[in-house]
Order: structure tokens, then C-alpha cells, then sequence
């Protein structure tokens, strides 16, 4: 698994998700029509290729994923879209400024947080196909990152709660979020396992779920009627 399996001139890094599938014949999961590249603005990643390739493949915990689930058949850089928000906090007379950032596809991954806001300069901008669709609507993205901030200040104790009020102003445009995703497989099965490309963190069932989900949706019609089941590396 190295820099050769790139193709199409593609920066480093980047391997289409539905190439990656069609270089194995066992693993044709997908055959995919609606992969149009899309230009994004993108965190800048704080994991290589070569170290995410480290990642799937070193220790005694990949050893017996790949003889349980079968061996890295890909690996592919995958981004999910997310929306901005300059966050208030308010309580007991005291003020809190934060930027917190919220998955533009349902709304339902961890929030992310950055010490002040993301300039220009912090982004790469880049043509992929490999990115999920936003499908959140705005109004229902504020409302659900203001209850997540609620619940994260109730839960981390940030001040004594008393007479809390959370005001949230959208930032313009979406920002995404680099993760590595590996599949593993053997036969007619596939298993993925995701790496948070920024914060350097595997990431669990919901961002499976939702890279799963955006597979299935992307899969042509005019698929074989009874293709093989694709399942999620818990």
C-alpha cells in the first residue's frame, strides 16, 4: 500500500473511494454514477497518509482485525462538511466567546471546537469526490449545536450554571474535516474503520454510520439486485 496505488493525478493522500472499490474485483460494494468532484475548503490535516497507513496496520489490535475481518484492501481521505457558529455563553454574570463547529450532515457527530476563529489561511482548498452532502438544515443546525453546548456545559461544569443563556451566530460557508478510512475484507464483505485526520483520534459508530449511510445512497440504481452486504468495523 503505497503512494503508486494513487491515480488520475490526485493529490498525496487523496484515492477515490469508488477506485479504491473497483481495483479489487471481490470488492465492487459500489458502482457509483453521481461522483462529480466537488471544491471545498479543508482543515488542514494533522495525519500523512503514511501515518494513517501505520495507523490500520501496526500493533497487536490491527493483527487480529485482519485475521478476524480480513486484510487493508484501501485506504482513502475522506471529508465531512461542517458549519461554523460563534457561540455566547452567558451565566451567573459571567461571558464566554467560543467557535464551535457542527456536522452539516445530520447534525449528530461531536462538535468541534477551535480557540478562536478559522481564517483563510488556515484551509486547503480541494476538488474531491470523496465528501459527504450536507443535508442539515440551517435552522435545525443552531438549534441542535446550542443543545449540545448546553448539555457539554452541564456536563463539564465549565461555571455554576445559573440563568444560562447560549446565543449562536452561523459563519458563512461550510468547512470540512479530513478522516481517514480504511477497508478491510475478505470474500464478498467490507469493514471500515475511521481516523479523525485533525484531531488524530479513531472515531466510533456515528461517523461509520455515516460514511456507510452516504455509500448506499451514492450506489447506482443499476446495481446487482442482491449485492453484498457492507458492514461497519465496530
Amino acid at each position: 500500500m503505497d503512494g503508486s496505488r494513487i491515480k488520475h493525478g490526485r493529490p498525496a493522500g487523496q484515492l477515490d473511494i469508488v477506485a479504491s472499490f473497483e481495483e479489487h474485483q471481490s470488492y465492487q460494494l459500489f458502482r457509483c454514477q453521481n461522483f462529480d468532484m466537488s471544491r471545498i475548503r479543508s482543515l488542514k490535516p494533522n495525519v500523512t497518509r503514511e501515518q494513517a497507513i501505520r495507523h490500520f496496520s501496526e500493533g497487536m489490535v490491527n493483527r487480529a482485525a485482519g485475521a478476524i475481518r480480513g486484510p487493508v484492501r484501501s485506504l482513502a481521505e475522506l471529508y465531512i462538511p461542517y458549519r461554523l457558529f460563534q457561540v455566547k455563553i452567558r451565566s451567573g454574570g459571567r461571558e464566554q466567546n467560543q467557535t464551535f463547529a457542527l456536522d452539516a450532515v445530520r447534525g449528530v457527530l461531536d462538535l468541534y471546537q477551535f480557540p478562536a476563529f478559522t481564517s483563510d489561511s488556515d484551509l486547503l482548498v480541494i476538488d474531491t469526490r470523496n465528501v459527504l452532502t450536507a443535508g442539515l438544515d440551517p435552522s435545525q443546525a443552531e438549534e441542535r449545536l446550542i443543545g449540545k453546548v448546553r448539555r457539554m456545559i452541564f456536563t463539564r461544569g465549565f461555571f455554576r450554571v445559573r440563568d444560562l443563556k447560549i446565543e449562536a451566530l452561523p459563519v458563512p460557508g461550510e468547512i470540512c474535516v479530513p478522516y481517514w478510512v480504511c477497508f478491510r475484507g475478505s470474500r464478498d464483505r467490507a469493514h471500515l474503520a475511521v481516523l479523525d485526520g485533525v484531531r488524530r483520534r479513531p472515531e466510533g459508530a456515528k461517523v461509520r454510520r455515516l460514511i456507510e449511510e452516504w455509500l448506499h445512497s451514492e450506489a447506482a440504481p443499476s446495481m446487482a439486485p442482491d449485492p453484498p452486504e457492507f458492514q461497519v468495523l465496530s
